[in-house]
């Protein structure tokens, strides 16, 4: 499934090159990743994506963001600063470059959630989410503990509260909160040691991607500012959320096997149609493709049609919903975190990356919704 291109390690390490203690364990997806079915402009990259990287690294490094030389190295196998410069390939510099830092803080805290430590529970990640949000709306409320963490946290509120407007503000604490939320819910699916429902999973699941948290940054760096009556509309707002669904089902494929030593088995959407139809989690992969491109087929559909009646800033707001999702996909092909995944490596490979494949089709037929009433909803906008 990866491809390890070289056997270097990423970042500067005291044993550069460290072989892995035994041969990396096939994956229980099988041998590659499917087709992605993705009709949408591909491979965009912003011009100053090398500017942004550097600069961002040097950021983490000045908070000390890791506590030594390999964190470090996973730490910048994230690509981070390459997931900004995808979904967003074009806007301003300075706020690219805060949202890079934002990610690789984001995917620390991510790491933490997804450690697998007796100590990382559902109340623990409920008791960590509000502190943070309270720190994002309240930067003087010190309710975090002092650390690097909590220094470079501070230091990303106080530079985003001078650069966004309160409105811009607003959504990026909305989308913050879905982040934090969704993966609260899934922590708190794993206590249970039961996988969800596929309707429950659909309603909440995506939440942990962190869409609006990603999409705030990306009308910013444009500087495009739409009405709230129009950001918020029920079309826009399924629009948003089908995107956040595609994107969450590819970030299931991609990172399946950076948490597959989890027990019980992560929460993700190839393990909870596993576990719905009694089968293999290679078995359940064309069953999330199947559900991941039926919603793809409705985004693009809804789509070009808000695109037909707005104007020109919609139509600029509804063009970075695609950089989103497609700059997602290529994102996580290039990243070592899920190409060479740390439960099967010491070190990150440094141009590890997989085989990525597009589709010509959607692999399943038809226009109809699916059999998930928390998706099928979204499909009288466009009927109507």
């Amino acid at each position: 499934m990866a491809r390890p291109r070289d056997g270097d390690a990423v970042a500067a390490l005291p044993d550069r090159g460290r072989p892995m203690t035994t041969a990396p364990r096939p994956s229980r997806l099988g041998n590659q990743l499917p087709s992605f079915y993705c009709p949408l402009e591909r491979d965009l990259l912003h011009p100053e994506a090398k500017q942004v990287e550097a600069r961002a690294v040097e950021w983490v490094d000045a908070f000390g963001l890791y506590p030594d030389a390999v964190e470090r190295a996973w730490g910048l196998a994230t690509h981070s600063a390459d997931f900004t410069c995808r979904i967003i390939p074009e806007g301003e510099v300075e706020a690219l470059l805060l949202f890079a830092e934002w990610n690789y803080w984001a995917n620390a805290v991510d790491d933490w959630q997804d450690s697998g430590s007796e100590e990382v529970g559902t109340g623990a990640v409920v008791e960590h989410g509000v502190r943070l949000l309270r720190t994002i709306e309240n930067p003087g409320a010190s309710v975090l503990p002092d650390g690097p963490m909590t220094r470079a946290l501070v230091d990303l509120v106080g530079r985003t509260h001078a650069m966004l407007s309160p409105f811009e503000l607003r959504r990026f604490v909305e989308g913050t909160r879905d982040w934090l939320l969704g993966a609260a819910w899934r922590a708190a699916q794993a206590g249970t040691g039961a996988m969800p429902g596929l309707n429950d999973f659909a309603s909440m699941g995506p939440l942990a991607n962190g869409t609006r948290f990603s999409l705030t940054w990306s009308d910013v760096a444009r500087g495009d500012r739409l009405p709230a009556d129009v950001l918020y509309s029920p079309a826009l707002t399924v629009l948003t959320d089908a995107a956040g669904f595609v994107v969450s089902a590819d970030n299931d494929l991609f990172s399946y096997d950076k948490d597959d030593h989890l027990e019980p088995r992560e929460v993700n959407l190839v393990n909870v149609l596993a576990a719905r139809e009694g089968c293999s989690p290679a078995e359940a992969v064309p069953l999330a493709v199947a559900l991941r491109d039926r919603v793809m087929v409705l985004f693009t559909t809804l789509r070009a049609r808000l695109s037909q009646d707005g104007g020109p800033e919609l139509r600029r707001h509804l063009a970075a919903l695609g950089h989103y999702v497609a700059g997602c996909i290529a994102w996580q092909s290039r990243a070592p975190r899920y190409a060479s995944p740390r439960n099967r490596y010491e070190l990150p490979l440094r141009d590890a990356g997989f085989d990525l494949r597009y589709a010509d089709a959607p692999s399943a037929p038809g226009t109809e919704p699916p059999d998930v009433p928390a998706l099928a909803s979204w499909w009288q906008w466009v009927r109507d």
